[in-house]
């Protein structure tokens, strides 16, 4: 449960507007509304990744050494 309170933490900070409503600082001419929206797009996918990473349950099967499960549908 832990790990989900991650995926809070861009939901909050997109929400909380009057944190970033302003046009300065600017990034290369890029006000900072639309940068700062662009950064948590790319801190989103991380903390997405921790998250599926962090929670996935081990994927494997045991095939008791007579091959994948896919070869008995052949």
């Amino acid at each position: 449960m832990g790990w989900y309170l991650l995926l809070l933490v861009p939901f909050i900070a997109i929400l909380w507007v009057p944190s970033y409503s302003g046009p300065q600082p600017e990034f290369s001419g890029i006000p900072f509304f639309y940068w700062y929206q662009f950064l948590w797009i790319l801190i989103s996918a991380v903390l997405t990744a921790i998250v599926y990473f962090a929670t996935r349950k081990d994927e494997g099967v045991v095939t008791n050494g007579e091959g994948s499960p896919v070869e008995e549908y052949k």
